[in-house]
């Protein structure tokens, strides 16, 4: 196993990195310029099928119910709002079994 972590700028670059890289966690966050975070988890869902599928989480300063309705249906598996506490994202991971395949 080993850890290896890229930055996006925008959402095109976020769906690009996912695509090459084939990462097992995605932290994504949902206001990014060019596809919002829905789009991209969106479009990641498409790329990976379901044996390849990484955990998605949104990582956001957006919180309303309406906002993690939008993530649950644009695919994500989780909806965390900044700032999230490594201890909580750390057992959330663990519990979605990120890093497990």
């Amino acid at each position: 196993m080993s850890l290896f972590g890229a930055t996006a700028h925008d959402g095109f670059a976020a769906v690009e990195a996912a695509e090459t890289l084939q990462p097992d966690v995605i932290l994504l966050d949902i206001g990014l310029p060019g596809l919002n975070g829905y789009e991209v988890a969106r479009r990641i869902r498409e790329q990976r099928s379901d044996d390849g599928r990484p955990v998605l989480v949104a990582l956001t300063g957006w919180g309303q119910d309406e906002d993690r309705r939008r993530s649950e249906e644009a695919g994500f598996d989780a909806h965390l709002v900044k700032p999230v506490d490594d201890v909580v994202l750390g057992k959330l991971l663990a519990a979605l079994g990120a890093g497990n395949k």
